[in-house]
């Protein structure tokens, strides 16, 4: 059996903020990666639930927090695609990432 690790370094300030975090992956070759966000979820097994963990660094952006979110469930929809074959479901979750995604250019266009 093969096995693949990932493993994630976060740095933090005084008050255990982060303030950078870098990940590397045995399938992603020997390089170190740097991330301003990430957003792992876990199905427990034995709890038969969601285990969720949310880190940014100091430097993320709001803007670019929301767009974060928003291609994370865009994600989400083609996995579940994969998954479960739900094709309803994704296309839900697909349309609300539209929706939320013009809410965010529109936002944009405001600040400009």
């Amino acid at each position: 059996m093969k096995k693949s690790e990932i493993r994630f370094s976060i740095a933090l300030d005084d008050q255990k903020v982060p303030e950078a975090i870098s990940w590397t992956a045995t399938d992603a070759g020997p390089d170190i990666h740097f991330a301003k966000a990430i957003n792992i979820a876990l199905w427990d097994r034995d709890e038969r639930g969601t285990m969720k963990i949310d880190l940014w660094t100091k430097e993320m952006p709001v803007d670019e927090m929301k767009r974060f979110y928003v291609d994370t469930m865009g994600a989400m929809a083609e996995s579940l695609i994969t998954a479960t074959s739900d094709s309803l479901m994704a296309t839900k979750i697909r349309n609300l990432c539209k929706e939320l995604t013009d809410h965010l250019n529109a936002e944009e266009g405001q600040q400009q």
